[in-house]
Parts: C-alpha cells; sequence; structure tokens
C-alpha cells in the first residue's frame, strides 16, 4: 500500500525541521570557532604559545568548512543537487589544502620553539578555552552527525568528524597548557603543537581524499 497525502506531507515536514536545524547547528558552528579562533590566536600570541595559536588557526579553518554547510542547507532547494556538489567540492578542496598550509606553520614555529628554548608564558585562558572546547565540541559533534545522518547528508557527517577531532586538539591543548601552567614544563607547548600539526596533516589528507573517492 501507498503512503497517503497525510503521511507523505508529514515525511516532507520532517525533512524541512532536520534542515532547519542543521542550518542553525552550522551557523552555531562557525559563530563559536570564529570567537574561539580569535581568542585562542591572541592568547597564544600573547603567551608565546605555538600550541594555543596553532588552535585557533584550526578553529578558522572549521569555519571555513562550517560555512560551507550554511551555504548548503541554506541554498537547500534553490539550485540544484549537482551544482550544491559542484561548489562543495571546490570549498572542500580549499579547506584541504589550508590544512596543509596551516601545519607546515605550526611546524615550524614548533620546531624552531623546541630548538631554541623559547620558553612560553603561562596561559590560564588558553587553559579555560580548552575546558570550554571540550564542553562545546562532543555535544555538537553529536548532534551534527544524528542530524546528518537522518538526512543522509555526507557533508554533515564529514563536518561532524571535523568536529570530533577538535574534542582531541582540545585535549592535546589542555595537556599542553596545563604541564606549562602547573609545573613550568615549558617543552609541553610546543609538543602539543607537534600534536596538533598531525591532526592537521590528517584533516588535510583525509578531506582531500574524501573529496577524491566522491569524484570517481
Amino acid at each position: 500500500m501507498g503512503m497517503t497525502d497525510i503521511e507523505l506531507q508529514t515525511i516532507e515536514d520532517e525533512r524541512k525541521a532536520l534542515h532547519r536545524k542543521a542550518l542553525w547547528l552550522s551557523i552555531f558552528s562557525v559563530a563559536y570557532n570564529l570567537v574561539e579562533g580569535v581568542v585562542s590566536i591572541v592568547a597564544g600570541l600573547l603567551a608565546g604559545s605555538i600550541a594555543l595559536t596553532g588552535f585557533g588557526l584550526d578553529s578558522f579553518v572549521e569555519s571555513l568548512s562550517g560555512g560551507v554547510m550554511v551555504w548548503r542547507f541554506e541554498k537547500h532547494g534553490k539550485i540544484s543537487e549537482e551544482e550544491e556538489e559542484k561548489a562543495e567540492a571546490k570549498a572542500a578542496k580549499l579547506v584541504g589544502y589550508t590544512f596543509f598550509v596551516l601545519a607546515a606553520y605550526v611546524l615550524f614555529e614548533s620546531l624552531k620553539k623546541l630548538i631554541y628554548r623559547e620558553i612560553p608564558e603561562p596561559s590560564l585562558l588558553g587553559i579555560i578555552i580548552a575546558v570550554v572546547s571540550l564542553i562545546v565540541m562532543p555535544v555538537l559533534f553529536y548532534m551534527k552527525l544524528r542530524v546528518g545522518r537522518s538526512l543522509g547528508s555526507r557533508g554533515l557527517v564529514a563536518d561532524s568528524k571535523q568536529t570530533l577531532a577538535c574534542v582531541y586538539l582540545s585535549v592535546a591543548l589542555l595537556i599542553g597548557l596545563g604541564l606549562n601552567y602547573l609545573f613550568g614544563i615549558w617543552w609541553a607547548d610546543p609538543l602539543a603543537g607537534l600534536v596538533i600539526v598531525g591532526f592537521l596533516v590528517r584533516e588535510g589528507y583525509e578531506t582531500l581524499t574524501e573529496e577524491s573517492l566522491e569524484c570517481r
């Protein structure tokens, strides 16, 4: 038996509600990452912390990725799916290459600080940023993943994985800043920067690889 008009309308209304939720999740993600990025970079420059600066730069790249999702869900139904996918493919390449550029910068700065023993100042603000991120990001990851799977949106599911990577980055940042703040272990900060480099390279590789596979 086929579905009635009421059942079909109910399903359509539910999908529209999910699209609105996905849009607002993406908007919140962009706004949060922009604020987190600015505060982290300012705090990182003041303290001379490459881990904190690298974390802030990653937040800006995450906001680029989230911006693609905002555009796609805002344009849903207004342009063809093929146009959406082409635009997302171009944006994904930009985001992927940006990860590698930032990884090179953070790698250079981390090694320079280790070799020349450039000791960063302890940063309580940085610790607070990491703790807040550890509270917000797991919730945001779960909500993006659930809505993405419900909609069958590969883009939102992939974006949720980047949000999960932010959780791991926050842990590395908190350990690095915490060891320096509590015990004066200065090299923990550039070491955390090297961990962040690993995450940046992995995110860049996965972004470009997933896009390449989808284009086949």
